[in-house]
């Protein structure tokens, strides 16, 4: 039976008919309760349809739903002849690749567990993260990966095999332990012509409770948890992505994060099964800005600091301009926000406003989207770390929609977003259909609904940590439901400043408001137990750098670009300006300047570039300690 007959359908959507109110049920997407089940669904619906793209050499190649179910099935067919059991881990270490999904599916069909690891994580990492899930294999992407767990190869027993996806490199290497993909896929033709149904009678045994997949927490507070999330989680989850953010089957995508962090899986695997969308992997995420300019995706979804950075490129491309160029984005821009400012005050736009906004975007706006790859851009999304309202604001003056979202791992991905047809900027927006959130007396949000995962992997006691006693989800966030229904995040609880004076004051926003500036990158707001508030900040280096050279600064490196006190000021006018917006105890006194130029592999950063505010205050402390004269 299908959806639209077992539901009265109150309103239809991209061929499917649905009624919000009952959301979630197994009569989604016409019975399949599982991510496999709809997954052998949709590639014999769908069959020579392209289903991803990547990159070979400079060119584009493309592969169809029938490439990727037989190559998922080569891969767990493989791994079964190999000795996998249902229930057991498989571990996959690399960049975002088809390889990467073939393998979490190939996994996910026989019954496995797949559970991504980070490829910024050093070899103690990946040891951690091996034994503590006892995976039986172990995929890596290429020989830099494979050093990793040569290293330590003594250290994990758990593993049976691991398998190589790229030879480069390899081609004279030898190890009983170590495989190649082709060999994998080779075992797996062989245990096809044997059992040629085994592979859809165990997609047919897969159940909504199983566990699909696991996703390791960051670790800020103690060793990283492996989430446990669902089948029935992942249903969820698309089934929330249908009712709020849906993909149209001929939609484009770039795939850019790293896959095992929740937001990226929802985004890139699951939520195209579901919905039938193209994904194009991008060749690494250091040309995700190219990528996008090539695909130019009818959706894109990317981390506040990939849309601070594009921000970032137009002010520096801006300030290149002829003084005629200059002049016209900065008319284009005043008409784009007078509009936005219209319709946040709920206010018809003015005519003179809508003319003027349609002259700029006909003549400027609309060439820069072209330029930026967003010309068919429907929506952008952006989740795993707050941004500045301010920022989204802009986009939408320059004709670009960013809906903000919220989520956690625990959460399968989504709690709550906006949407193109009810957003509030500076809000997470409204809580996803068959979901529900509360507020506890001590301002954290709590939450519950079918994607709330199983529990942390065989971590019963911090599992029960994180559930209250009536078994809501603890988000570890505060934040508030307004009268619409729309949620709003101030900042984690664990990070509530509260001075000598005894205010209680949330970071996010004040961190958020700098972070507007193209010249900050990031900021952390110190100041717990302390008389003031001070900030630690790291600078952008393109636009800093640009500074520095229009203004004939001389530098020779990142640390000495910190040191001049031309740039000093140049931040310190940013923060005097931000000071205006907040109260006299919520004001910034000093600050210092980070000056280390961070990547992912940095302690200091998540795989998605947020800073650890931890790692941050415990690795700088001297330089928090000048700031409070080492009180």
């Amino acid at each position: 039976m299908t959806i639209a007959e077992k539901i009265p359908p109150q309103q239809t959507l991209d061929g499917y008919s649905f009624n919000k109110d009952l959301a979630h049920g197994p009569y989604f997407f016409d019975g399949c309760d599982t991510l496999v089940k709809l997954f052998r669904q949709r590639c014999e619906e769908l069959g020579a349809k392209v289903s991803h793209r990547e990159k070979d050499y400079g060119i584009w190649l493309s592969y169809t739903w029938t490439d990727f179910y037989q190559h998922a099935r080569l891969i767990g067919l493989g791994l079964m002849s190999l000795g996998l059991q249902r229930g057991e881990v498989v571990s996959i270490l690399s960049e975002d690749n088809k390889e990467w999904i073939y393998t979490d599916l190939g996994v996910q069909s026989v019954g496995g567990i797949s559970s991504g690891v980070y490829t910024t994580d050093s070899a103690s990492q990946l040891k951690y993260l091996v034994n503590d899930s006892e995976s039986r294999f172990l995929f890596v992407e290429n020989d830099e990966q494979l050093d990793k767990y040569l290293s330590i190869r003594d250290e994990m027993p758990s593993l049976l095999k691991v398998i190589v996806y790229d030879r480069d490199g390899l081609h004279d290497f030898s190890d009983d332990k170590v495989l190649f993909l082709d060999d994998l896929y080779a075992a797996g033709r062989e245990f096809l012509k044997e059992n040629p149904t085994r592979f859809d009678e165990e997609i047919a045994a897969s159940r909504p409770e199983d566990t699909a997949i696991l996703v390791y927490t960051s670790g800020t507070t103690g060793p990283p948890k492996g989430a446990e999330i669902t089948h029935g989680n992942i249903i969820a989850s698309v089934i929330g992505s249908l009712l709020t953010l849906p993909v149209k089957p001929d939609d484009e995508q770039v795939c850019f994060l790293p896959l095992c962090h929740i937001l990226e899986r929802l985004i890139t695997v699951f939520t195209p099964i579901g919905l039938k969308s193209t994904v194009n992997f991008a060749e690494s995420p250091e040309t995700v800005f190219d990528n996008v300019q090539e695909v130019s995706p009818h959706v894109f979804t990317a981390v506040p600091r990939v849309w601070e950075k594009i921000y970032s490129r137009i002010m520096i491309m801006a300030s290149d301009a002829t003084p005629l160029g200059k002049w016209a984005f900065a008319r284009a821009q005043k008409a784009g926000m007078a509009r936005v400012n219209a319709l946040d005050a709920g206010r018809s736009v003015p005519l003179g406003t809508r003319l003027s906004y349609a002259f700029w975007d006909f003549f400027l706006l609309s060439n820069m989207r072209r330029m930026l790859g967003m010309d068919r851009l429907r929506r952008g999304t952006t989740g795993a770390a707050p941004i500045s309202p301010d920022l989204l604001r802009w986009y939408r003056s320059v004709g670009i929609t960013v809906l903000e979202g919220y989520g956690m791992t625990e959460s399968s991905g989504v709690i709550s977003v906006n949407m193109l047809t009810a957003q509030k900027t500076g809000t997470v927006g409204l809580i996803v259909p068959g979901g529900e959130a509360r507020i506890a007396a001590d301002g954290e949000i709590q939450y519950r609904g079918p994607n709330v995962f199983k529990g942390y992997w065989r971590k019963p006691d911090k599992t029960e940590e994180t559930f209250t006693a009536d078994g809501w989800l603890k988000t570890g966030d505060v934040g508030g439901l307004d009268n619409e229904g729309f949620l709003s995040i101030t900042g984690r609880v664990k990070d509530i400043i509260i001075t000598a004076g005894g205010k209680n004051i949330t970071p996010a926003e004040l961190e958020n408001r700098l972070k507007f500036s193209p010249y900050i990158a990031d900021a952390v707001v110190i100041g717990d137990k302390r008389k003031y508030l001070t900030c630690l900040v790291m600078i952008d280096q393109e636009n800093v750098e640009k500074f520095a050279q229009d203004k004939k600064v001389p530098f020779n490196n990142f640390k000495s670009l910190c040191a001049a006190q031309e740039v000093r000021d140049l931040i310190g006018g940013v923060i005097e300006e931000t000071n205006k917006e907040f109260a006299r105890v919520e004001q910034i006194k000093d600050f210092r300047l980070i000056d280390v130029l961070l990547t992912a592999e940095d302690e200091e950063l998540t795989a998605t570039m947020k800073l650890k505010r931890g790692f941050v205050e415990k690795k700088h402390k001297g330089l928090i300690d000048d700031m409070y004269g080492r009180e």
